[in-house]
């Protein structure tokens, strides 16, 4: 039997066959059997799903280390997503990556799937200008922020101040 030793920091967090593992301090761990597990950055709470490539990862990530019971319909969210975001965008490597992953998926091969949809996620921030980490607008600041703002206010039939 293989086993698998992970160095897991104080507060960070590890969900393993559906529940959720907060290390208090720095710790090490030794899985000793096959279990379905994720940590650290890799663990995506409810809330962070917020775009489309966010909610795909989500529902996989459910489909993995979610409670048994749940698996099924979270793996029928994520084709559901994967189809909607398919017909939606131009990206035809965007389209590749999530039937590639949806593959990966029913393999059993999760670490793989989940990668590839974190490949989506980075692309889908860089064409909105969303932030990579959270999936939120990126703060404008200086003159791309003057130019927003100059542009809106003429979008909306107004002059902006000159101070």
């Amino acid at each position: 039997m293989s086993t698998l030793v992970l160095e897991m920091r104080a507060g960070e967090l590890m969900v393993v066959n559906g529940a959720s593992l907060r290390f208090r301090s720095r710790t090490r761990v030794e899985l000793v059997a096959k279990a379905r597990f994720l940590f650290g950055k890799q663990v995506m709470a409810p809330e962070a799903a917020n775009t489309p490539a966010r909610r795909i990862y989500f529902a996989l990530q459910c489909a993995y280390v979610g409670p048994e019971e749940d698996r099924e319909s979270a793996m029928a969210d994520a084709h559901r997503l994967v189809a909607e975001f398919q017909e939606a965008t131009t990206s035809s490597m965007a389209r590749q990556l999530l039937e590639r992953a949806l593959a990966m998926a029913e393999q059993d091969e999760w670490y793989q799937a989940l990668r590839l949809v974190r490949h989506v996620m980075r692309h889908e921030a860089t064409v909105l200008g969303l932030d990579v980490q959270t999936g939120l607008p990126m703060p404008m600041v200086g003159v791309a922020a003057a130019a927003q703002a100059h542009t809106q206010a003429q979008m909306q039939g107004m002059r902006p101040h000159a101070d």
